[in-house]
């Protein structure tokens, strides 16, 4: 299970939110400028443990953002959520395309 305390995973936070420019990157999809203060896994942590801290895994968002892609409540990714998991190939930066 991932331990969002650790330092490894605040360290690798403070990174992704970095390279993001501190910005939500679905809002930006979206034309709105919003500030990111999350990191959600692309391939949730819980199903693909192997990827929880590959940065092509990683997304800066905001809180509207994530609730975009993740039901808050059940864990669950909403379409939005199972959509950018079904676009981003494992191994492949999204940031780079």
């Amino acid at each position: 299970m991932m331990d969002y305390n650790c330092a490894k995973w605040k360290k690798k936070r403070q990174h992704i939110l970095r390279l993001d420019g501190y910005v939500c990157q679905i809002m930006k999809r979206y034309g709105k400028i919003k500030p990111a203060t999350i990191v959600h896994h692309i391939y949730p942590a819980k199903n693909f443990p192997q990827y929880q801290y590959c940065d092509w895994n990683l997304i800066s968002v905001s809180d509207e953002g994530h609730n975009k892609l993740e039901n808050r409540k059940t864990g669950e990714l909403t379409a939005l959520g199972k959509e950018l998991m079904r676009r981003t190939k494992p191994g492949q930066d999204w940031r780079k395309i």
